[in-house]
């Protein structure tokens, strides 16, 4: 599971009624790993004047589950978006980055999830991520 969804939460998405702060709640406490991560790269990113923050650093396997499940739901990714006032970008299983997101769009952004970039980004090691 993605998710550890609490009987509270369960019953009001069963009536149509989610508060996205709950679920954004809920994603902290299921997949801390990849919440801590992008919250320290929007710190970063507010603290700096580069146009976005990365992470570079593998992490272990469990972590990269997280991530990957973080960033491959509609729903978590957008509301981590919302949340944090930011726009998402990955490569491969562990590179996450936050950009503004007037940045969706621009050069960078566009320069950072390009094909060419993705290629660029391969290594053996990441063969099976």
């Amino acid at each position: 599971m993605s998710l550890d969804v609490s009987p509270q939460l369960l019953a009001d998405a069963e009536k149509g009624e989610v508060r996205e702060e709950e679920f954004v709640e809920t994603v902290r406490t299921s997949l801390p790993y990849a919440y801590e991560l992008i919250a320290s790269l929007v710190g970063e990113l507010r603290a700096g004047a580069a146009p976005f923050a990365d992470n570079r650093t593998p992490p272990s396997e469990k972590e990269r589950g997280q991530l990957l499940r973080a960033l491959s739901s509609d729903a978590i990714r957008g509301s981590l978006e919302r949340h944090f006032g930011v726009a998402l970008a990955f490569q491969n299983c562990h590179r996450v980055a936050v950009f503004p997101p007037e940045a969706r769009g621009g050069e960078t952004y566009v320069r950072f999830t390009s094909l060419r970039s993705q290629i660029l980004n391969q290594s053996p090691e990441f063969r099976d991520c």
